[in-house]
């Protein structure tokens, strides 16, 4: 059993985490191993993905007034909260998890104070990771500039060939 001081940590260490999530994911772990448990948090952590299981009073106080607060009645039984920057992260290791293993129940999620039914969460999963999108985008933005910079070398290409033809055809015509 935890005593007050350590309640107020776990409290304190929890809302200082949720606010600055922008994502969190609620799952019941309940006929788990602990080993797959163990599995989870370690695929999680890997990702970039925050995974505690706390008492349920415990974690509505840390919720409490923060984006996650809608949360909070998703809180009872056993619950483990995934907290992230990076949802689309933390939905694809929680989803992909859950269909190998029967156990995990994905219960309802919150992006940037917007609740997420499972449906929602397994759409999420589906999109390209955060490294993806940003290579894409990266791509879609250099490529007016590299079209821009082969238009403008193109014009003095142009300039010096018919320079060249007309010196060409000045030195036939003598």
């Amino acid at each position: 059993m935890l005593n007050l001081e350590q309640k107020k940590a776990v409290v304190a260490d929890l809302r200082a985490r949720s606010e600055a999530a922008q994502a969190a994911i609620l799952a019941d772990y309940r006929g788990l191993t602990v080993d797959e448990v163990t599995s989870l948090r370690a695929e999680l952590t890997e990702n970039g993905v925050y995974f505690k299981v706390v008492k349920n009073n415990l974690a509505k106080r840390a919720v409490d007034g923060t984006d996650l607060e809608p949360l909070a009645e998703h809180f009872s039984g056993p619950t483990a909260m995934a907290l992230t920057e990076d949802p689309v992260a933390a939905a694809k290791v929680l989803t992909e998890f859950a269909k190998n293993h029967q156990d995990l129940e994905i219960k309802a999620g919150v992006l940037q104070g917007k609740t997420l039914s499972g449906q929602d969460l397994e759409a999420l999963a589906q999109l390209p990771d955060r490294h993806t999108l940003l290579t894409q985008l990266a791509v879609g933005l250099n490529a007016p500039i590299t079209k821009l910079a082969r238009d403008l070398n193109a014009v003095p290409a142009k300039f010096a060939r018919a320079l060249a033809a007309v010196r060409d055809q000045k030195g036939e015509a003598a």
